[in-house]
């Protein structure tokens, strides 16, 4: 054991070496970031050529950064693409694609097993690596990348703050930071009624209140000005007034949200920092209407994404090709000159080492809360194409989140009278087909399938190809069940623990070792704040060090003291 103890401290060092020297020279120069995500939006933006909606905050910022007009999620709903964004790889790679793992996998009796996501060993969350590498980090209280089971918790060594009252005031001190800041005012659930009986709808009474004082709030502010008699509706939607109605609470949302992108904006510039701090907006997935979120079209996946550089290269300027939301985590690691891990499958696309273009992004779907599904998709700049793995289920079927809507609500009434045009009954047909093909220049909205199509049999084979090729080199979870998934993960299905730390005091120095692989450590002195463990430490004589461990999805361990 101690021959190990001492091979892992080897390596704890190796690895600061390998993360400082990624650093350069001047580690104090290294850039802060700024990681704006509006949630349930897509580019809904003056700048991006949406002409109803008015966006005077957005649209500037535009002026001021790069746009990337080609930018995809890979999946239509939030705790699925979050996990990708944290860690850089697909979540179907991971066991992070179940929307929610903590909703539970179905056993046979039909009880329901809460789980976590559990990466393979090697796996660090890019903010973690940031942290590390002398970085602050801190997030505003979304954490739901289904490594924990609570969706507002989560490995606790990834941020210093997991629920900041500033992104980055709280720091103490002039390490660089990576702040994320999620903007949940844009969420589905703000489009909700406003009458809903708290007790017969998945909101929570406390959500449902902090929609009224929002919309109240409002009342006495800048009118939004997005009048529902005269907009345009995306075709995929019944035109009726309670879904312009909606619609136009959607585009009321984002107006009202961005003003706090430019609060945050404006205290960059208060504090100093605007000129060494990228900033990044953009989105977890598109839009949160019925046949976009939770769906593998472009309505569900496409998101804006700006990038504005402290010395204004680029500003003004747009970027067409294709980007994945597994690409941000190898970028903000490069710009930080912290070394990227083989096991990323994003390419950096931005700085000075970007990688070779795109040819296609993929993405995921599967379980939804209590409705199970199984889809994949690949696109390249003008096709793409889905393959339904459990085709014998219509599209649309009762999920009681998504029945709070009142565009949903009035797609169900219009189906059950049988009123709906033919490209959105088609939804709710008894069966899907086994692969879809859409042309999205000419079919920008995806209601025209060309699989069957045989002038297009080429484009379909070459579609095809590129989906296996994908699925030769990714992982995919699904692949086995969710089950057999979560009894891989959870042997027993029990949750696995990890193992407490063990330490080795020697000259005033603590090691710190867990024999869990793959565990992060962190450590407090004196019950200060808790610190990421990257080698060893020094305790002072009649100084306390409490140290933890986590393997991501395992329970944490147990707390291990040392006396100085």
């Amino acid at each position: 054991m101690l021959k190990k103890f001492w091979k892992f401290c080897a390596l704890s060092l190796a690895l600061v070496i390998v993360v400082k020297a990624g650093m350069g020279a001047e580690s104090e120069d290294r850039p802060n970031f700024l990681l704006v995500v509006f949630e349930d939006m897509s580019p809904h933006i003056g700048a991006y050529g949406d002409a109803q909606a008015r966006t005077p905050v957005l649209d500037d910022f535009a002026a001021q950064s790069v746009l990337y007009e080609q930018v995809f999620t890979t999946a239509g709903v939030c705790s699925p693409s979050r996990a990708a964004l944290l860690m850089g790889v697909h979540q179907q790679s991971i066991g992070a694609q179940q929307m929610r793992a903590q909703q539970g996998v179905t056993l046979p009796d039909g009880s329901r097993v809460p789980y976590t996501a559990v990466p393979p060993p090697q796996m660090k969350a890019y903010p973690e690596l940031l942290r590390s590498a002398g970085y602050y980090t801190s997030n505003n209280g979304k954490t739901d990348y289904q490594l924990d089971l609570s969706i507002t918790g989560g490995p606790f060594t990834i941020w210093d703050e997991t629920n900041a009252g500033h992104p980055w005031r709280g720091r103490g001190d002039d390490r660089p930071f990576f702040a994320m800041v999620n903007l949940v005012q844009t969420h589905e659930s703000r489009n909700f009624p406003l009458d809903l009986d708290p007790d017969s709808h998945p909101i929570t009474p406390a959500t449902l209140e902090n929609l009224r004082r929002e919309r109240a709030g409002r009342e006495t502010g800048i009118e939004a000005g997005h009048d529902p008699a005269i907009l345009e509706l995306p075709p995929f939607l019944p035109d009726t007034a309670p879904v312009r109605a909606e619609y136009a609470q959607m585009l009321d949302n984002i107006f009202h949200t961005e003003q706090i992108l430019a609060r945050l904006l404006a205290e960059l510039e208060e504090d100093g920092l605007a000129g060494n701090t990228i900033v990044i907006v953009t989105a977890d997935h598109g839009d949160g209407l019925p046949r976009a979120k939770r769906s593998l079209y472009d309505s569900g996946l496409h998101v804006p994404l700006m990038v504005r550089w402290p010395d204004g290269r680029g500003a003004g300027t747009r970027n067409g090709e294709l980007v994945s939301f597994v690409d941000i985590a190898p970028t903000v690691l490069d710009l930080a000159g912290v070394e990227v891990p083989e096991w990323m499958t994003g390419r950096i696309f931005l700085g000075e080492r970007t990688g070779p273009e795109r040819g296609y992004i993929q993405a995921a779907m599967d379980r939804h809360d209590e409705v199970p599904d199984y889809m994949r998709a690949v696109r390249d700049q003008r096709w793409k194409y889905i393959r339904n793995y459990r085709n014998d289920q219509p599209f649309f079927r009762h999920l009681a989140y998504r029945d709070m809507l009142r565009s949903m609500q009035e797609l169900w009434r219009l189906e059950a009278a049988g009123e709906l045009p033919p490209h959105i009954a088609q939804y709710f047909a008894g069966s899907r087909p086994e692969e879809e093909l859409y042309d999205l220049r000419a079919d920008p909205y995806e209601l025209d399938n060309l699989a069957g199509d045989s002038d297009h049999a080429v484009q379909l084979d070459r579609m095809r190809s590129a989906m296996a090729r994908f699925d030769a080199r990714t992982p995919d979870w699904s692949a086995d069940g969710e089950l057999a998934m979560v009894e891989r993960m959870w042997p027993g299905l029990e949750r696995p623990e990890t193992a407490a730390p063990e330490a080795e005091l020697a000259d005033g120095r603590v090691a710190l070792y867990s024999a869990t692989p793959g565990a992060s450590i962190g450590y407090r002195i004196a019950d200060g704040p808790w610190q990421l463990y990257t080698g060893p430490v020094e305790l002072r004589p009649g100084q306390t060090l409490e140290a933890k461990a986590v393997r991501y999805g395992f329970t944490e361990s147990q707390i291990k003291r040392v006396e100085g």
